[in-house]
């Protein structure tokens, strides 16, 4: 057993995304995620030239992991562990993962998202990848002990994320950001609530969780409501004449898989447009989850969205585009064909349909705004917020806590307000700030002794 133990937050603490934070077992140091920054690169993700390290850097966009150098801790790294494929977790791994001699371990669906992403950007890394199924775990070899990291399966808005649960000598460190609980999901299992509680009875001494929605006095609800949702805009409105446009997140497999079963019920032809959106769905079919998405139906390159488009405008109510563009990112598929860019001429009464929430940062609703304007001019119909969140609220959180009961709690992915909600929440519990409830900011740490 040792003295103490240390949490650093590395980023993540002190701004929507960019997640990383570091676990200091004095010999050996395990990171969780490495995200980017994503308001910073809007649009990026659609373009043919990805930026190199250092212009990532300049914008703001990867964590500030130079933090371990100052505290002689990046040789201490063992492992890097991933919860999930969202790129506020795992986007900054093709610029900053080399500098570490570290095993990068995550569940199969996010391994091959990262494989892709290097792909993307002609990048390569000299650390092992290495799938691990859901509720699943790790060795990790450390200088003198080895740890055991347990994938735990829990439900979010991307295929396969993970609670992981890190065993050391003084504890079990669990690390859940992001989740929901979902007890109907529609692709993939229900959260493992058995192993949990398992481990709640073995002693959690820290958990780091999603405050994101900390302050939403609600419980997320489940994935088939969204459904619900999209079958009352298909099957309820008008739409047997006009275009039907529709935005998702990229990494929403679930999602896209309904979309496409309702498609088909519409008897429209279902594509997928965007090169975020080949991203995802070719890491989904490496891994069997993406039949509804056949190579052939999936366009990203400029040449062939363009073709393709020109063909869609000539019979617009016999197909169903599923494209990027909801958070009004500018270059992104959505945004091209409202601006005009793409030769599809929409008309009164097509459909534009956003099954997705705005993230709620400046940039983000700015573009929105701007997108809804020029969308505004075609006279179209507007469908917004047909959706339903990945991330617990307010009582989901409260129950999770208490079904885990850790020694200590820590809130992370957000602004000092959402940690703040996360503080009030732990205090409604029973925990008490700074004794085992810490408002933790980027660049600073806590020792648990």
């Amino acid at each position: 057993m040792y003295k103490e133990m240390k949490i650093h937050a590395i980023s993540g603490y002190s701004e929507v995304g960019k997640n990383m934070t570091a676990l200091d077992l004095n010999d050996d140091v395990v990171l969780f995620d490495s995200g980017l920054f994503l308001p910073s690169i809007v649009g990026v993700a659609e373009r043919e030239k990805i930026p190199t390290e250092k212009g990532m850097r300049e914008l703001g966009a990867l964590p500030d992991d130079l933090y371990l150098e100052k505290k002689r801790l990046r040789e201490k790294v063992r492992a890097i562990l991933v919860s999930h494929a969202h790129l506020d977790h795992l986007g900054a791994l093709p610029f900053n993962a080399y500098r570490y001699n570290a095993d990068i371990v995550s569940t199969p669906f996010s391994i091959e998202v990262l494989k892709l992403l290097l792909e993307d950007s002609n990048q390569r890394l000299k650390n092992r990848l290495i799938p691990i199924n859901p509720n699943s775990s790790f060795i990790i070899k450390g200088k003198r002990n080895a740890y055991k990291a347990e994938f735990i399966n829990i439900t979010h808005s991307t295929l396969q994320t993970a609670l992981i649960a890190v065993h050391t000598p003084n504890g079990i460190i669990m690390y859940a950001n992001d989740f929901k609980l979902d007890n109907t999901p529609l692709l993939g299992d229900k959260p493992n609530f058995k192993r949990i509680k398992e481990l709640a009875k073995e002693g959690v001494k820290a958990l780091i969780f999603d405050s994101l929605y900390a302050s939403d006095d609600r419980k997320t609800p489940s994935e088939k409501i969204a459904k619900g949702l999209l079958e009352d805009v298909f099957f309820t409105t008008e739409n047997r004449n006009s275009a039907m446009i529709i935005t998702t997140f990229s990494s929403h497999i679930s999602r896209l898989k309904t979309i496409a079963e309702l498609g088909e019920k519409l008897n429209r032809e279902v594509y997928f447009i965007g090169r975020s959106l080949n991203k995802y769905l070719t890491a989904a079919r490496n891994i069997h989850q993406a039949k509804f998405a056949p190579p052939h139906k999936i366009i990203s390159f400029k040449k062939q969205i363009e073709k393709f488009i020109s063909k869609v405008n000539k019979n617009k109510n016999h197909y169903l585009l599923v494209c990027t563009g909801h958070q009004g990112e500018p270059g992104s598929i959505l945004d091209r064909i409202a601006r005009h860019e793409l030769p599809l001429h929409l008309s009164k009464d097509d459909q534009i349909i956003f099954s997705s929430k705005t993230i709620p940062t400046p940039i983000n609703e700015t573009n929105r705004k701007i997108l809804e304007k020029h969308l505004r001019k075609y006279n179209v119909r507007i469908f917004d917020n047909v959706h339903v969140s990945g991330h617990g609220g307010r009582e989901d959180l409260r129950d999770f806590i208490k079904m885990i009961n850790p020694e200590h709690l820590i809130p992370a992915h957000g602004d000092l307000k959402k940690l703040n909600a996360g503080i009030e929440l732990a205090e409604e519990i029973g925990y008490k700030l700074n004794k085992n409830a810490h408002l933790m900011q980027n660049g600073k740490s806590i020792t648990l002794k």
